[in-house]
């Protein structure tokens, strides 16, 4: 197939996801064009069936904010014509499902059917969509898509709820590529004395630093846990809360015990090096960070909210808390890491069910959707 995929470059899960899918498609034999306004940061990548196209916008004295959505639709009806595109996969729905809908209908004018498929990602309808501005245009880009997917049980539900759509939504959760974890640390590339010289055990956080992360929360469960288990905290990421934390960890005397990275474009080296992850989010609609966690052999310590629990099994790979709950939080972490057989037991678990996440085992299920639509299309065309 000739897949034309729309995503954001940067850090975000969306981003992340749509990118490491684009891979798979092209390393099974797919063509796969990569449409944004700048090369995904994940797409360091060389493959003869992967393609990239910058979406140019032109800087008029006339607009204010520069029309992203217009110039978008233009490339894509530009792409899907010369490259012969079979269909285009939309991922988040703020602007992409609706600059797809409009390429697809100039598309139609020219004699060319081409279908889209949606990818609902979290805050494009947790969020974004609840603006009373973006609705309309949400709603209807979503009921026009040829398909919609959601990357969870929990963001599938909230979209019913959001917008009062009948419109059949299928889940296909996010994914990782389990070889991309295996083997991490050979040749001794993973130095975990670097961050606990004196045997201490590690927690890691990574995040956008935005204040639905609450990683003001990740501090004081990490002041809890360090009174009972000599720890350490690994922070990965940054963002709008950075000067807050910073701020906090001066005055719970933790600095000393903190480390700081920043944003890592690609942190499973320092993941690998962990003993417990902590994700004390307001809301995630799955919780890839918690996966990739996991996929490094870490249980995780995370809320109930949103997606969370369909990838922490209470118990089983770690424990979930309510939002908020950061004596709860703690005394799990102490639990896990004052008892090495009990976490090797955790650890062992939340790895076996990062394999069930294997991009082997979601990727079929994609392309039996990208021939169910291409061929629905393709009927109604003959008809």
């Amino acid at each position: 197939m000739k897949i034309g995929i729309v995503c954001y470059p940067t850090f975000g899960g969306s981003g992340v996801v749509a990118t490491e899918l684009g891979k798979a498609l092209a390393m099974k034999g797919h063509k796969v064009h990569f449409i944004s306004y700048s090369q995904p940061f994940r797409l360091n990548y060389f493959n003869e069936n992967l393609f990239y196209h910058e979406v140019s916008v032109s800087n008029y004295p006339l607009f204010e904010y520069q029309p992203y959505e217009s110039a978008l639709a233009s490339k894509l009806v530009d792409v899907a014509k010369h490259e012969g595109l079979d269909l285009l996969h939309v991922h988040y729905a703020i602007p992409h499902a609706s600059a797809a809908l409009m390429a697809k209908q100039i598309l139609a004018k020219q004699g060319y059917n081409i279908p889209f498929i949606t990818t609902l990602h979290g805050t494009d309808i947790t969020l974004v969509g609840r603006d009373a501005s973006f609705e309309p245009v949400i709603r209807f880009s979503i009921e026009e898509s040829d398909a919609v997917t959601a990357v969870s049980e929990s963001l599938r539900q909230d979209t019913y709820n959001i917008f009062k759509t009948d419109k059949a939504i299928e889940v296909i959760p996010n994914f990782i590529n389990i070889e991309e974890y295996n083997g991490i640390c050979d040749n001794h590339k993973c130095q975990r004395h670097h961050y606990a010289s004196n045997g201490e055990k590690i927690m890691i956080h990574v995040s956008n630093f935005r204040a639905v992360k609450r990683v003001e929360d990740v501090l004081r469960v990490f002041d809890k846990v360090r009174k009972k288990v000599p720890s350490k905290l690994i922070l990965v990421g940054d963002g709008p809360e950075r000067a807050n934390i910073e701020k906090l960890c001066r005055e719970l005397d933790t600095c000393k015990d903190i480390h700081s990275l920043g944003k890592i474009v690609d942190p499973k080296e320092i993941l690998s090096i962990g003993d417990l992850f902590i994700l004390p989010s307001e809301t995630e609609s799955f919780g890839l960070a918690a996966l990739e966690a996991m996929a490094m052999k870490m249980p995780v310590i995370s809320t109930n909210t949103g997606g969370l629990p369909e990838v922490n099994e209470e118990g089983i790979t770690g424990f979930l808390s309510n939002v908020g709950d950061v004596d709860h939080m703690a005394a799990n972490a102490i639990k896990l890491l004052s008892n090495n057989a009990l976490l090797a037991q955790f650890k062992k678990q939340a790895y076996e069910k990062a394999l069930t996440f294997d991009i082997q085992n979601i990727l079929p299920r994609y392309e039996i959707l990208y021939n169910t639509v291409i061929r629905a299309t393709k009927k109604v065309v003959l008809s």
